[in-house]
């Protein structure tokens, strides 16, 4: 049996699309290529299995939709996988049809955040034949691929079918899997190299991305009410520390590997953290890497920042968010404006590179709200306090409380199925006094903070090597595409 791995091209004037591994969609002038790990895993799972796998990424391969399908045609997969998001989602409709058009045979199996949210939606507005739900769709397109072969009988929970014309379900997924089991991802079959290169997250490269946990282990309450990916996964595992470090030796000696970023929502902190972070400087990767990940304020101390600077790591991606109180409490994001202030500095000063995002857009934020996000990005950029950061409009995804909330409170500006707005090209939410156009201003406003004379200032001084300037080129380049990103919208 033959499956294919599947991002059909979705060509638009809007830029490239960031699809895979993004919590967030967007579509970026500057094109950047994030490694899908989870769905690299199926195609390495389905290969170990015995199965016939071809990576099929024409977004990342750059194909024009055309020869992407002429080429489709040609491979004649039993079993196709697309992931899906809610911005793109109606085109990958249409793309289904029209595969089945020319593949009546094929199998076409969907995954992703918007359809774990809404399944029946998907399987009605389109010829889709199976959807994954949950974010286990490694383990569950292999229990799929099993059942069509004829080696299983069973279906796991979580997976919804046709049956003759009725659409029927396996019942609520299950994140029941144990992510130790998972092998060592196949990088030669999932053409690692495509995304090695093209990422602002690689200071150097070659890079790859692994995924030590699903997803954040923020949970409280049901996790950030903004975050698509408690839809995905409403509780958080993780593999043992020495697993990780195991793939990250594989990396460095397989690939030769110079970066390594880590997906996890955030990474695991207290005692899993000290051991990584030890296992890192005994095996000496810390000096042959440079490992960055994604972290909340208010998880760390000092003695912390100092370890993991010991350790190798480079980058901490911080989700600010707001520089209200008031917003950070209904998101339920569980830290503080004065805790930020308090903390940025720390890693800072410990040699690390801390990155900050924030979101502009809140229904209940007036001009003078937004306003004092704006601030504090400031405050902590020029200070020196954060590398770099990047600014966004909020969009609320299916299946997140803050789309319930919109719904119920009558938030939307545009219709809530009207999905292809969704796309961080103009806002889609009301705000108490400002016009769309004034809240895509404001995104493109933060990002000309790279441009002040303090923080130019500051890079130079900085500068410690050829390396570095290299980035900063790098750096200025995608500071101007995001700028053009938000300029051109609205």
């Amino acid at each position: 049996m033959k499956i294919t791995i599947s991002y059909p091209p979705l060509h638009s004037e809007k830029g490239v699309p960031l699809l895979s591994q993004n919590r967030q969609f967007q579509y970026f002038n500057s094109p950047t290529y994030i490694y899908p790990v989870v769905p690299a895993y199926a195609a390495t799972m389905l290969s170990n299995a015995g199965y016939e796998v071809v990576w099929d990424d024409g977004i990342a391969e750059e194909k024009l939709y055309n020869r992407w399908l002429s080429d489709l045609e040609n491979v004649r997969p039993d079993v196709m996988m697309i992931e899906t998001k809610t911005p793109v989602v109606k085109k990958h409709w249409s793309i289904i049809n029209e595969v089945k058009k020319v593949l009546p045979d094929t199998k076409i199996v969907l995954v992703g955040d918007h359809v774990t949210a809404l399944p029946q939606e998907s399987m009605e507005q389109s010829k889709v034949d199976f959807i994954l739900t949950g974010g286990d769709y490694d383990f569950l397109i292999v229990n799929l691929v099993d059942f069509l072969s004829g080696k299983t009988k069973l279906l796991e929970p979580g997976i919804w079918y046709r049956e003759n014309e009725t659409i029927k379900n396996t019942g609520q997924f299950k994140l029941n899997h144990d992510l130790n089991e998972l092998p060592f991802i196949n990088r030669d079959l999932t053409h690692w190299q495509l995304y090695s290169e093209r990422n602002g997250n690689f200071k150097v490269t070659p890079g790859a991305y692994t995924m030590a946990g699903r997803d954040c282990w923020w949970r409280k309450d049901g996790g950030c009410t903004f975050c698509s990916w408690p839809t995905l996964y409403p509780t958080f595992r993780v593999m043992k520390p020495e697993r990780l470090a195991d793939e990250v030796g594989f990396l460095i000696e397989k690939y030769k590997v110079k970066s390594v970023f880590d997906d996890t929502g955030c990474f695991p902190v207290g005692e899993w953290l000290k051991q990584f972070a030890n296992l890192m400087i005994e095996r000496g990767y810390n000096k042959k890497i440079q490992f960055s990940c994604n972290m909340r304020f208010g998880a760390l101390n000092r003695e912390n920042y100092r370890l993991l600077k010991k350790a190798g790591f480079r980058m901490l991606l911080f989700g600010i968010e707001s520089g209200s109180q008031a917003t950070l409490d209904r998101l339920n994001k569980g830290t503080t404006v004065d805790g930020i202030l308090t903390e940025c500095r720390v890693p800072r000063e410990e040699g690390l590179e801390p990155h900050i995002t924030i979101m502009v857009g809140y229904p209940w934020e007036t001009r003078k709200d937004a306003q004092s996000t704006l601030n504090l990005a400031k405050i902590l950029m020029q200070k020196g306090w954060a590398v770099t950061l990047q600014s966004t409009v909020v969009i609320p995804y299916p299946g997140s409380k803050l789309y319930a909330e919109a719904v119920n409170n009558h938030w939307f500006r545009i219709n809530a199925t009207d999905y292809d707005r969704f796309d961080m090209k103009e806002p889609v939410m009301i705000t108490p006094d400002m016009t769309p156009e004034e809240v895509m201003k404001l995104c493109d406003e933060i990002y000309k903070v790279f441009l002040s004379p303090q923080y130019m200032l500051k890079q130079i001084v900085r500068i410690r090597s050829l390396r570095d300037i290299r980035y900063s080129i790098k750096g200025a380049a995608k500071v101007l595409g995001h700028v053009k990103d938000f300029g051109e919208s609205g």
